[in-house]
């Protein structure tokens, strides 16, 4: 009996946990108001990162700046995909496209206002990284930045790449 029990138990963990390694199916929207399930991100072959970030967020535009700074030499190199998914709400949604132009993102930005994505991904601090690997599973998630994060993520990209 306690051998079923056992089984049944660690059989449901790996159930919720295989769950939680997926994108939800949530709409989130382009900075032009355009809808997209965020899931389709997930099934382009591509290694991914998801940044939520802020526009009153200031670790989470360093993040991003880093990440730019990077961003050129991650595409040739594993051909990886960056968002930014700006959790500002609707208020503040007009500041985003000004400071994205400002500073010179070259990756794609969205919008979760309603924070919709950000509750069933089940954080509540950013910046929030998660790294989707080509199947458009979760492989790797971090909370918060200091300098340097950024290399550690592009390890991380790299193993996922096979270019360890």
């Amino acid at each position: 009996m306690k051998t079923a029990s056992l089984i049944l138990g660690i059989s449901l963990i790996a159930t919720a946990l295989h769950a939680q390694q997926t994108l939800p199916a949530i709409e989130v929207k382009t900075l032009d108001g355009q809808a997209v399930n965020i899931q389709a991100y997930g099934q382009n072959e591509k290694i991914t990162v998801l940044s939520f970030w802020a526009t009153w967020c200031a670790p989470c535009k360093k993040e991003l700046d880093a990440y730019a700074r990077l961003y050129a030499d991650w595409q040739a190199k594993y051909a990886v995909e960056v968002l930014a998914i700006t959790i500002d709400n609707q208020r503040a949604l007009p500041r985003v496209a000004p400071m994205v132009a400002s500073r010179e993102w070259p990756f794609e930005v969205l919008s979760d206002a309603g924070q919709r994505l950000q509750r069933a991904l089940d954080f509540q601090t950013i910046p929030q990284t998660f790294v989707l690997d080509r199947e458009g599973r979760i492989a790797y998630a971090h909370s918060g930045f200091v300098p340097g994060d950024e290399y550690e993520l592009e390890e991380k990209i790299r193993e996922l790449a096979g270019k360890e």
